[in-house]
Parts: C-alpha cells; structure tokens; sequence
C-alpha cells in the first residue's frame, strides 16, 4: 500500500485486530476499530488511542452501522470454544449478519472487503492436510456448529456479494493463531497451557494429546492478511497459517519447558466434534501472495509467555474501576 487509506477493523479491539490495527496505523493509513468489548479489550489498543490517525467505536455488528472507508477488516467475532458456545444463537447471528452489514456498507461506499473466515470450516477433518478445494466435515447441530456454520453461511455471503453485486472481497480461512494480547480465559490450546503453567496449575490435556495443530505467531498472520487484501484480484479463499504440525502434548511439554514451572500434565475427555487433525495446506498463499510464516514456535512461545506474565501481573494488581462510558454510537445505514 501506498497512499493512505481509510480502514475499518471490525473487531478492531480483540487479539489478532489490535495487531492488526498496529500494522495499519505504522503504515500511516487512518483506522476506526469496532468493537462490542465481548471478547476483545480495551487494554489492548489502549496504546493507540491517543493516536490522530485512530479511533475506537464500541458498536455491535450484528447492527447497522456506516463509515465512509476505503477498506473494511472483519474480524468480529468470538473465536475460543468458550466464547462462542457461551450464548451460540449470538455467535451465529454475529458471524452472518455481522457480515451481511460489512459487505453492505462495501457495497454503499465502494469498499474492499476482508472476511476473517476460520480452518473450523473444515470441521473434524477427512483429508489432512486441508488444501482450500476440501470442502469439510462439519457437524451442523453439534455444540460447535454456531461458529462453524456461522462462518461457512459468511463465506457463502461474501462470494455471493462478490458475484452478483460486483463488491470486492478477500477471504481467508485462518487457522490457529498466538501471540501476545489473548484473554487470559481465551480458552485456546496455546492460552490454556501458558496461564496454567504460569499460576502452577495442572495442564489440562483433552484425550490422549495426540491430535495435532499447527501454530501460526500472530506478526506472521497480520502479514498474510495484508498481503491478501492489497493483492489485485485474488479474492479466495486463501488458507493462512503455519504448516508446522505438532501434537497437543507436545506443545505442552514445550510450555513447560519455557515457563520452567512444576504443573504437571493430567487428561480429560475429549471434547465433542473437537478436531484430531489441524494442518494448512499454504501452497496458493505462498505462490500468489509470497506468504511464508517466519517466527518458530519456540520463539513465539516465549514472546506469548512474557505478554501472559505481564497481564497475570497486571490483573492481580489492578483496581476495580467503574466501567468506561460508550463511545457515541454510529449512524445507521440501510438494509437492502
């Protein structure tokens, strides 16, 4: 990118969006970031907000809201088993008609859209390592099927917006992504193991830790998602993440290892429809955008440990304070 631009991160308050909106404004583009404070947090861009070229917007998606932008980031949306699962008809109805309003307002404005789609799109996987053609294997009435089919009706939305009403879109499938500014009740794999290791807790490994993930930093994911929406015409879907694949009991141990801490691993049923494989195939990511993933697990795992020390100390030693009044809300656009 060149010329400066006007940016909307949905989701711009949560952890891979305040990333996100770092990258943007060092590139010297104005960015609004929109978000609900559901999962995302305040504390997370609260380095950014005396910055002339950002502002923060609380407004739900799932209502209209209007903007007059250059580029449209989606990224709202709760991410962790935990999150979603806790109110599912909202995260259903975040994940579509959150992004009916962003190609909306697209479409109005004449915006390039970004939809944050996610690897749960496969589903508990029947071909590994998952290449974009593989269509999946997704429990539509399982516990996880809110997101899961939440994000699959979006994908529908976004190439359907693309193909009859001529908006332009770009759409990755992402998958599991750390780094630094995850809640400490994330809820995730990489999170769980950090905080428990940190407090001496037990390191609660679900099934027998044999399935597998692959694990991309989050400086790495920012960068491919740019790349994609400042590509000329590939519209997707790309497949983002790293390709290294590791077993969930081995990045156990590894934790275990870098926090130096005395948990011990203990085993406990396997969730429902939880996947046993998770791998990225990136040959279209790496052919059509240079997208090569760059910080080494151990490297990012330490860079994550010392983000989780500083919170657990932050929340330890924080006051209760009075929850910060709402930022006006925005004007309303049209459904159509």
């Amino acid at each position: 990118m060149s010329a400066a631009l006007r940016i909307l991160v949905t989701g711009g308050a949560g952890f891979v969006g305040s990333h996100l909106c770092d990258r943007l404004i060092r590139e010297g583009h104005e960015v609004v970031a929109l978000d609900d404070f559901s999962t995302g947090s305040r504390a997370n861009v609260a380095h950014l907000l005396r910055h002339r070229r950002f502002r923060l917007v609380e407004h739900d998606v799932s209502q209209p809201y209007d903007l007059a932008v250059d580029r449209i980031y989606n990224l709202a949306s709760p991410a962790s088993p935990p999150h979603y699962q806790r109110d599912p008809v909202r995260t259903t109805l975040v994940n579509v008609v959150g992004v009916f309003h962003a190609l909306r307002l697209a479409e109005v404005r004449g915006a390039r859209v970004f939809q944050a789609s996610t690897s749960e799109v496969y589903g508990d996987p029947e071909v590994h390592p998952q290449p974009e053609s593989y269509r999946g294997a997704v429990n539509p009435v399982g516990i996880r099927a809110c997101y899961d089919e939440g994000k699959r009706c979006a994908e529908s939305l976004v190439m359907d917006f693309h193909r009859r009403r001529g908006v332009e879109v770009r759409l990755a499938r992402i998958f599991n992504t750390y780094g630094p500014r995850m809640a400490l009740d994330d809820g995730r794999v990489v999170s769980n193991f950090i905080v428990q290791a940190l407090r001496g807790e037990d390191l609660t490994v679900y099934g027998s830790g044999a399935q597998t993930r692959s694990f991309c930093y989050v400086d790495d994911l920012v960068e491919g998602i740019v790349r994609l929406m400042e590509h000329p015409t590939e519209t997707g879907p790309v497949n983002l993440g790293n390709p290294e694949e590791f077993t969930v009991l081995e990045l156990a141990e590894e934790v275990l290892r870098l926090t130096g801490s005395r948990s011990r691993i203990v085993f406990r049923p396997l969730p429902q429809d939880d996947p046993r494989q998770r791998r990225p195939v990136i040959d279209h990511a790496r052919r059509t955008l240079g997208f090569a993933p760059k910080v080494p697990l151990r490297v990012g795992l330490r860079r994550t440990i010392e983000g989780f020390r500083s919170a657990l100390g932050q929340a330890r030693s924080a006051p209760v304070l009075a929850p910060p009044e709402s930022d006006a809300p925005l004007p309303q656009a049209a459904n159509g």
